[in-house]
């Protein structure tokens, strides 16, 4: 890996691993506090390597560098406040938090959860506790009392940091997590219990001088929990040895180099706000752009524009709803500082590509991982052609295949199982509390994704579904994305989804729900019209049996369609777990 080792930073002293992490057959459970054993990276670069701990390789290692002057990040408000922190802020203000935790008796493994919006604290707290060994959990800010529950009574969390309105929720619930010790409040000037601690407080009786302690790559850094197609959140458990694959990616995908302004959308809640919101960016020296507010097109462009942004990283769901807007009110901001556009959570249309070709005058590559992958896998990168609707190719020292259910690889153009071969270094080392569902995943010496893709000659991925959303119908498998696709190439169409239902005749039958563009009126010639563009589009088995306008398509927090939840509206039935149904 020769452009690795060229640049400055961690990856020019440690070496990423060749091959599987540990034998399917060794595998063995983990937890929280003991991480599977994985290969150290070799050394090779001699003495003087840092200590691989994130928190540190992000905020003190990188004035070791020389970069403490250098802006880290400039937060946002949504009602014009702006914060600048240098590197060297960072490192302090992280340092301190982890004195507290250090003073407060928190060691290697115990897991303290984040339950904060997207300020500049949140990144405080998560980089101190990775300084201190903690396991960090980061949760949505609009999680409601039963998905805090799931998780922190999952995890055994010891703690967890949010605000005042956090602590009304956590009350409700507080007498059924006998391992919460501490909630610590940051908009509280006083201790409001023995328990109940301020963090505003708790910083003024510590220093900045911490000693990050030595940091085995198998230490357990980040735990984030899926929403799952059926039932309770899995705890997806991560290590610190993740960071050559983050920055691998950072530079490999997303072009990242020290004079970028770099912005990701993504709530740290989700992976790609840990992976890409923190550990690729700030381990690389990068300056990042936080912005605290929802969805406004207005605002993001402003942000855009003023404040340079030369690489954006956002969901297929928000180029979506930009889609939607007056493109007149898109196309006179100034953008020339932007280099590129990456996407990521759902497959990119087709559609929302040409639109950014046409509108913001790039091409929007999008990317493919998961919570459990940890880094992206495969993508469209600035060097690749990029096939409008294709998840691009893998990227350097990752095996992608398309199998099937014997783990044999298909040839190009057959639809199958997207698995990737083991070993990379942010692949995640457990399933918390859930050993047979970990030991699901890797089968016939393979990492199972979950997803259906197919492979065309030139070696470009196609998603198709997830396996358990590819539609049979008549024998026939349909993709809703394809269906979806072929939905939003109607102007009269602002959002779509699909999904398959149970039918006596066919097996399943397609049902396809819209949202209309605002002043369109649901009509016999639109739903003829809808049919037959779909069915001249993808297939006539793909057309519609069902056609449902509704007001809004649900979604999770990451921006991807919970098709579950629409399937079980449809059917009258229990939708399951709701925790990350976006709000």
């Amino acid at each position: 890996m020769e452009s690795l080792r060229s640049h400055e930073y961690l990856v020019q002293t440690l070496e990423v691993p060749k091959g599987p992490r540990r034998a399917e057959t060794e595998r063995k459970p983990m937890d929280a506090n003991n991480c599977v054993k994985t290969p150290l990276l070799k050394q090779s670069g001699g003495a003087g390597i840092p200590n691989p701990n994130v928190g540190y390789i992000c905020t003190g290692y990188q004035c070791r560098l020389g970069k403490s002057q250098k802006r880290a990040m400039t937060w946002l408000g949504s009602h014009g406040e702006r914060e600048d922190c240098s590197f060297a802020d960072l490192d302090r203000e992280s340092s301190k938090f982890a004195n507290v935790l250090k003073g407060l008796n928190y060691s290697r493994g115990d897991v303290l959860f984040t339950y904060l919006p997207k300020i500049p604290t949140h990144y405080f707290v998560l980089l101190g506790g990775l300084k201190q060994r903690l396991t960090m959990g980061p949760l949505f800010v609009n999680f409601g009392e039963e998905a805090l529950l799931d998780r922190l009574a999952d995890s055994k969390a010891r703690g967890i940091v949010t605000r005042k309105v956090g602590l009304a929720r956590l009350k409700h619930i507080s007498d059924r997590l006998p391992s919460l010790q501490e909630i610590i409040l940051v908009d509280s000037d006083q201790h409001l219990a023995d328990n109940i601690l301020s963090y505003n407080l708790l910083m003024t009786d510590v220093t900045d001088d911490f000693e990050v302690p030595v940091t085995s790559l198998e230490t357990p850094s980040l735990l984030h929990y899926t929403s799952g197609s059926t039932g309770k959140p899995k705890g997806v458990l991560h290590c610190h040895g993740s960071l050559p694959s983050q920055q691998q990616t950072g530079q490999e995908v997303l072009q990242l180099s020290s004079d970028d302004i770099f912005w990701c959308t993504a709530d740290p809640g989700w992976v790609t706000g840990t992976s890409y919101g923190i550990i690729s960016p700030w381990s690389l020296g990068v300056t990042q752009i936080h912005y605290g507010g929802g969805y406004d097109a207005q605002k993001w462009f402003e942000i855009l524009e003023k404040e340079h942004v030369t690489i954006w990283y956002t969901a297929p769901t928000a180029l979506r709803m930009l889609m939607r807007e007056e493109e007149r009110l898109l196309t006179k901001y100034d953008l020339s500082k932007l280099r590129y556009i990456f996407s990521v959570g759902e497959p990119l249309n087709p559609e929302a590509f040409f639109w950014g070709q046409r509108v913001l005058r790039k091409d929007i590559h999008d990317t493919w991982f998961q919570t459990e992958t940890g880094a992206i896998m495969i993508a469209n990168r600035p060097e690749l052609e990029v096939r409008a609707g294709s998840m691009g190719k893998p990227v350097n020292e990752i095996q992608a295949e398309v199998v099937d259910e014997r783990g044999e690889i298909l040839p190009v153009g057959k639809e199958g199982h997207l698995c990737l071969k083991p070993g990379w270094n942010s692949m995640f080392v457990a399933y918390l509390n859930r050993d047979e569902d970990y030991a699901k995943k890797f089968r016939h010496g393979w990492y199972w994704s979950g997803d259906l893709a197919r492979r065309d000659r030139e070696g470009y991925f196609w998603f198709v579904g997830r396996s358990d959303d590819v539609i049979n119908t008549a024998g026939h498998l349909v993709s809703p994305f394809e269906v979806e696709s072929a939905l939003l190439e109607l102007p009269e169409v602002a959002e779509s989804a699909a999904i398959g239902a149970p039918d006596e005749l066919f097996f399943e039958k397609v049902v396809a729900f819209v949202v209309l563009r605002p002043g369109i009126q649901w009509t016999k010639e639109l739903e003829l019209k809808i049919r037959l563009h779909v069915s001249n589009k993808v297939s006539t088995t793909a057309t519609p049996q069902d056609l449902v306008a509704v007001s809004e398509i649900p979604k999770n927090k990451s921006g991807k369609i919970m098709r579950r939840v629409l399937k079980a509206n449809y059917l009258a039935l229990d939708a399951g777990d709701l925790s990350t149904l976006e709000i």
